[in-house]
């Protein structure tokens, strides 16, 4: 077996956040990605005022979307979409094959705090999905750019967290064994104050039929082994280290997978950038008829469309709306 890369480099080589970290532990055919999440992810939670538990669990999606879109090769969008009947009845976060990132949650506030009040109990909601969400879909979409079909997985709700549910969809409908760890907390940064962070770990065992496994010269006893190792591993790390900004992401994978031997490859880059823009909004009012859009006036006039994602309006006035929708003509001139 060649010798395995180990990762220790200069500390100056190190990029600690906003990433994805594609690895593998080569001498038990295992491949995974590690995300790191600071500044990024803390302005797009900062945007709305989501109560905590929320902005954690929208944190932990955007994490779970990064490691399931960094396994994917595509050019466009790749979306993980949950839609709920519980107090949060709507959780969205994408990842464009460029490495742009967005997310929002829509929730209801009297049922939030019903939920909070009837959890005090027994420990909060924290992570909770079935408090937060309660029954319903998670959905991942792979939106091609120029292809007209798209390919979906939907799974069921199932599981403590979002990362059991995703968890619950690879075991059952693409049997992959996969291990996944995710954290979002506030934490208290180097430079002072306190400020979101979000991460995860997501190993997977590739089928070994003409697949990473089959070049691996491991006994099924062996694999087995080294498997469960790596699993309990990565179970072991703490949500203090998978968000600690002090700790670069190589350091993170040495110090889990040093015994076998890690290789880490080419970091992606992961940025905090909408999609929405004036010209989208102008195509969306200008397949609206100019009389609804009157109607859709707030009280100085103006026509206001605030994106649900990044929480910008675009705000119109009639000279705006005329420029759209050119005046009707008197029949009579």
């Amino acid at each position: 077996m060649p010798e395995l890369k180990s990762i220790r480099r200069p500390e100056s080589e190190f990029v600690a956040d906003n990433l994805i970290l594609p690895f593998q532990i080569e001498a038990l055919g295992l491949r995974g990605r590690l995300v790191r999440l600071g500044a990024e992810v803390d302005a797009i939670l900062n945007r709305h005022d989501y109560p905590v538990p929320i902005a954690r669990m929208l944190g932990e999606a955007l994490a779970l979307t990064a490691l399931l879109a960094g396994a994917l090769k595509y050019e466009g969008v790749f979306t993980l979409q949950i839609q709920s009947d519980g107090p949060v009845g709507l959780l969205v976060a994408d990842v464009t094959s460029a490495g742009h990132m967005r997310a929002y949650a829509q929730f209801d506030k009297a049922r939030f705090a019903a939920a909070v009040k009837a959890a005090d109990e027994i420990g909060g909601v924290e992570r909770s999905v079935p408090r937060l969400l309660g029954a319903g879909h998670l959905a991942f979409t792979v939106d091609q750019a120029g292809a007209t079909d798209r390919y979906q997985g939907i799974v069921e709700l199932t599981g403590a967290t979002l990362a059991d549910c995703v968890h619950t969809y690879f075991r059952d409908s693409e049997q992959i064994d996969t291990c996944l760890k995710t954290a979002c907390e506030r934490v208290a940064l180097p430079g002072g104050g306190e400020g979101w962070r979000a991460g995860g770990v997501m190993l997977q065992r590739m089928p070994g039929e003409g697949g990473f496994n089959a070049v691996v010269d491991l006994t099924e006893e062996e694999a087995e082994d080294g498997w469960r190792r790596a699993v309990i591993l990565t179970s072991s790390a703490k949500d203090a280290e998978v968000l600690d900004p002090a700790l670069p992401a190589e350091a993170l994978l040495f110090r889990l997978y040093h015994e076998d031997g890690v290789r880490v490859f080419e970091a992606r880059d992961l940025i905090d950038r909408c999609r929405c823009s004036r010209e989208r909004v102008d195509a969306v009012l200008q397949a609206q008829p100019r009389i609804e859009l009157d109607d859709m006036k707030e009280p100085d006039g103006c026509v206001a469309v605030t994106c649900q994602f990044c929480n910008r309006t675009y705000r119109y006035d009639d000279a705006d709306l005329d420029a759209l929708h050119r005046p009707e003509t008197d029949s009579a001139s």
